[in-house]
C-alpha cells in the first residue's frame, strides 16, 4: 500500500477504519459504573459485526471485538473529573491517531471525550473528520466550548431533546442509546420493593424516590454512585435523614448485581430533577421486564410509553400513584419495546449512516473547493 492510499479516504460504501476515542476512567466495557464506557463497548461490537475496521483507544485491558489499543496502563477511576487526565489523554489520542492515520489510514474519528474534540482541527488537517457523541447535557460551559469548535466537529445527540435544547450547534445527526437486550434477564416474578439506581446528586432525586415510596408504602432499594464530596454531602442531608427500616441502601452495584436489582424490582423510579439527556438505566430497567415511573423532563418522553412501558408524572406528587399503577402493566411490553426501539442492531445502522453522511458532505466540500480554486493554483501548488 502506498502513501497515497492510507491517506486517500474509503469509497463511503465500503467499510469504513473508525477510531472510537473512549475515556480513560472505566474498563470497555465496565464492570459497574461507566454509562459513556458501556455505550462505546457496545458500538465497537456492533461496528464491528458490520464489517467495519474499529479501533477503540483507551485504558486497561481490551474488552471488545475491535482492535483496542490502550494508552494508559491502567484505568484511572480516582482521576475522573480531574482536568490533567483529560489533558493528557487527548494528547495521548492525538499521536495515537496520528501514527494510525500514517500507517493503516483513517477514515473518520468519533470521539467520547471532553478534551478530545480539542484535537479536530488537526485532525482536519489530515482529512479526517471528527464526530463527537454528546453524552451529558449541553450546559453553559459546554455550549461556548462546542460553539467554538464549531463545523471542526459534527456533534450527535443522544436524544431529540438534547438537540432542541441547543439548535444551534453543529449537529449531524441523533442516535438513542441502545442495549443488547439478551445481555438483560427478564423477569416477570417481581419482589416487594421498588428500585432507585443512579449517582447521589439532587438532580437525580433520590429523596423524592424515597417520600413516593414512603407514601405508596412500597420498601425502597437505594443503589449508586456515592464517592465524589458532593455526592457524599447529598446523601447525608437529604437522603439518609429520610431512611426508614423498610428502606435499603445497597451501595453502588455492578454490572452483575444491578442486573439482578432491576430484573427483580417492581418498578424502577426515575423522579429526575433535570434535563436528562438519555437515561441508560431506563431501557436497561425496561429490558428486564420492569416498568418505569419518571418525572417528565429531557428524554423521559422519547425512552418511555405513558401507561404501557411505565407512567410519566408532571409533578412529584403523582408518583406514588404511579408506583402502584405501573406494577400493573406487562413486563413483556417493556422489554418488546426495547428490542423494537433500543436495539444495537439500530444503533450501530444510525452510527453508520451519520458516518457515511460526514463522508460525503467532505467529499461535496472537497470537490466545491477545487472547483472554485483560481485559475493556474493547481498548476502552482503541483509545480
Amino acid at each position: 500500500m502506498s502513501g497515497n492510499d492510507i491517506l486517500a479516504p474509503a469509497d463511503v460504501d465500503d467499510p469504513l477504519r473508525i477510531v472510537l476515542v473512549a475515556p480513560p476512567y472505566f474498563d470497555i466495557p465496565p464492570k459497574g459504573y461507566g454509562g459513556t464506557e458501556a455505550v462505546v463497548a457496545d458500538l465497537a461490537d456492533t461496528l464491528t459485526a458490520r464489517g467495519h475496521h474499529v479501533t477503540v483507544l483507551g485504558a486497561g485491558a481490551p474488552g471488545t471485538a475491535a482492535r483496542f489499543q490502550p494508552l494508559w496502563e491502567r484505568t484511572l477511576p480516582d482521576r475522573l473529573g480531574q482536568p490533567y487526565p483529560e489533558i493528557m489523554h487527548a494528547l495521548k489520542v492525538r499521536k495515537a491517531i496520528e501514527r494510525i492515520a500514517a500507517t493503516e489510514g483513517v477514515d473518520i474519528v468519533h470521539d467520547h471525550t471532553f478534551a478530545g474534540p480539542l484535537n479536530a482541527p488537526f485532525y482536519r488537517k489530515l482529512g479526517l473528520p471528527t464526530v463527537v457523541t454528546v453524552h451529558g447535557p449541553i450546559d453553559e460551559d459546554l455550549y461556548p466550548y462546542y460553539r467554538e469548535l464549531g463545523d471542526d466537529i459534527g456533534l450527535i445527540a443522544i436524544s431529540d431533546r438534547q438537540r432542541e435544547l441547543a439548535p444551534d450547534l453543529n449537529w449531524v445527526g441523533r442516535v438513542h442509546n441502545a442495549l443488547r437486550i439478551d445481555d438483560w434477564p427478564f423477569n416477570t416474578v417481581k419482589k416487594d420493593y421498588a428500585l432507585f439506581l443512579g449517582r447521589y446528586a439532587p438532580y437525580k432525586g433520590a429523596h423524592l424516590a424515597l417520600e413516593a415510596g414512603h407514601a405508596a408504602g412500597m420498601p425502597l432499594v437505594l443503589a449508586g454512585k456515592c464517592s465524589e464530596p458532593p455526592e457524599i454531602a447529598y446523601f447525608d442531608e437529604q437522603v439518609k435523614p429520610l431512611l426508614t427500616d423498610s428502606d435499603h441502601v445497597f451501595g453502588m452495584a455492578d454490572a452483575q448485581a444491578k442486573r439482578k436489582l432491576l430484573a427483580e424490582a417492581r418498578c424502577l423510579v426515575f423522579p429526575i430533577q433535570w434535563e436528562e439527556p438519555f437515561g441508560m438505566v431506563m431501557i436497561e430497567a425496561m429490558a428486564c421486564g420492569t416498568p418505569v415511573v419518571a418525572l417528565r423532563g429531557g428524554a423521559v418522553p422519547e425512552v418511555i410509553v405513558d401507561g404501557v412501558t411505565g407512567v410519566i408524572c408532571d409533578v412529584p406528587e403523582e408518583l406514588p400513584a404511579a408506583m402502584e399503577k405501573a406494577t400493573h402493566l406487562d413486563p413483556a411490553a417493556c422489554r418488546r419495546h426495547v428490542a423494537a426501539h433500543f436495539g444495537v442492531g439500530r444503533f450501530g445502522a444510525g452510527y453508520e449512516q451519520i458516518y457515511r453522511n460526514v463522508l460525503r458532505q467532505r467529499t461535496r466540500m472537497t470537490l466545491r473547493e477545487v472547483l472554485t480554486e483560481p485559475p493556474g493554483v493547481a498548476e502552482r501548488a503541483s509545480a
